[in-house]
């Protein structure tokens, strides 16, 4: 079982917990690295549950278009 660092549930990554399965997580789209803080993703960064993973997905992606946004000529 995994634990979710944002909100501390429980509950299974297929991928972390090794379960030889595809995770729910892949079924997502894709987040951009650029998206990401500094354009990494940190390589000990720990799995985020099925109610936090979209939620922190949008706030990356709503701080990338703040960030990028070009102002009009």
């Amino acid at each position: 079982m995994s634990v979710c660092p944002q909100c501390q549930a429980v509950f299974t990554c297929a991928m972390a917990d090794n379960t030889g399965q595809a995770c729910w997580c892949t079924a997502l789209p894709p987040i951009a690295f650029k998206k990401l803080p500094d354009g990494v993703l940190k390589m000990d960064a720990s799995c985020f549950c099925p109610h936090c993973l979209p939620h922190w997905k949008a706030e990356r992606e709503a701080e990338y278009q703040r960030d990028n946004v070009q102002p009009e000529a």
